[in-house]
């Protein structure tokens, strides 16, 4: 596992996932909220020290998976942190196999400090997260993020299989899950109306450079912006 502090209230934890010979490691994002209670976006296998580092960070009180995709290691979350919250998106009980709450009905805590938007119009039922004070928006599937320096077979598949020449977009498979082109759209708007500074993904590298830039390229690339 890596660690990056990318403000002073969201910490980024990278954990290796390796698919088809190329890590595209599965990222757990803490946001911190005021009180000092951390919000813990995504789940992996997490070993004692992870959830200590976790601990040192802020008080753990909800665990988040935002897509149907990421069941993965939903059992490895509830594992580490059984007495929390777990929320996540409809269908995800029946996915993962691990009990859980709606994204649909999200914490009064959360009021005024995060933002939670369900991308309608795909099947993953995906949500993306604005964590208010640190600007941050936080995606799962939506975007996928490779460093420039991606080389051989890793830049070979982000570039042609995953269709992503810029190694930054809406990949093919998340394409493959859209069932609504103009409710995806719709959303995709509201998106765009948070003012962030920052992505953090689920997959690979935050996006710090121009942020807002990177997606609406990322959408007119994909065909979706262009009505705005």
């Amino acid at each position: 596992m890596t660690r990056r502090q990318i403000t002073d209230d969201v910490v980024v934890m990278s954990f290796p996932w390796r698919v088809l010979g190329i890590d595209f490691e599965r990222n757990v994002t803490l946001l911190r909220l005021s009180d000092g209670r951390v919000v813990i976006h995504s789940t992996a296998p997490f070993t004692a020290e992870d959830i200590a580092a976790i601990r040192h960070f802020g008080e753990p009180a909800w665990l988040i998976d935002a897509t149907l995709m990421h069941d993965t290691f939903a059992k490895h979350g509830h594992a580490a942190f059984p007495d929390l919250p777990y929320l996540a998106p409809n269908g995800f009980t029946k996915a993962s196999g691990i009990t859980t709450e709606q994204l649909d009905s999200l914490p009064s805590d959360w009021q005024g400090e995060i933002d939670v938007l369900k991308l309608d119009g795909n099947r993953m039922n995906e949500h993306v997260f604005f964590h208010r004070r640190s600007a941050t928006l936080v995606v799962a599937d939506l975007f996928f993020s490779f460093p420039s320096d991606t080389r051989g077979w890793a830049r070979f598949f982000v570039r042609h299989i995953t269709r992503l020449p810029r190694l930054f977009g809406i990949s093919v498979f998340f394409r493959l899950t859209i069932n609504d082109r103009r409710a995806f759209e719709r959303s995709t708007k509201t998106l765009l109306r948070w003012n962030f500074e920052r992505i953090v993904v689920a997959h690979r590298e935050p996006v710090i450079k121009e942020p807002r830039t990177a997606v609406e390229r990322a959408l007119r690339d994909s065909g979706f912006l262009s009505d705005v």
